[in-house]
């Protein structure tokens, strides 16, 4: 069984998933893939992991580097997992770009390369949105571009990590990564 509660951020509404122990799921309500990894039995309950992952939230839309992670479980494929784990090793108020993922995701296999744009969709399909700090990846040209969320959160959240939107721009539809 699945859980869910809600948190009401200062960038928008988002729903948070259980599957009782550990966060499964993280989204602002409405976004790309919303609820995708959650099962369609679902229940609002209160749960510990709740409690911890909205404390996590307040440190975080607070203006601080929160000192913790609540217990995460995710399922997927290995590469997106293996996308996800370099995304967790972003650091606070940095930004990389999917050709960096790329590239280390290439270098950690053994492979010569990896595609930009497969990395693109492993990291837009991020169940844990924020706390798996998916708004902290940039194209390669210095773009604001691939935040399921949509750009104007992205922008909300790096602003609040002190980063400096104005150095990125937002690109036309059609723009590779």
């Amino acid at each position: 069984m699945q859980y869910t509660c809600k948190y009401l951020s200062p960038a928008g509404g988002i729903t948070i998933a259980s599957d009782g122990d550990s966060l499964t799921g993280l989204w602002f309500d409405g976004q790309k893939y919303f609820a995708d990894t959650l099962s369609a039995e679902h229940e609002e309950k209160a749960l510990p992991v709740f409690v911890r992952t909205k404390e996590w939230l307040d440190c975080y839309f607070g203006g601080k580097k929160p000192g913790f992670t609540p217990d995460l479980r995710l399922d997927s494929t290995p590469f997106r997992l293996a996308v996800w784990e370099i995304l967790r090793e972003i650091p606070y108020g940095k930004v990389i770009t999917y050709k960096d993922i790329a590239e280390e995701v290439a270098r950690r296999k053994g492979l010569p390369n990896m595609s930009a744009q497969a990395v693109g969709g492993a990291v837009g399909h991020n169940p844990v949105s924020i706390i798996i700090p998916c708004h902290r990846v940039v194209g390669c040209n210095g773009s604001l571009t691939g935040y399921a969320g949509g750009i104007a959160k992205k922008v909300h959240l790096l602003t609040l990590e002190g980063v400096d939107p104005g150095r990125f721009f937002v690109p036309s539809k059609g723009t590779a990564l």
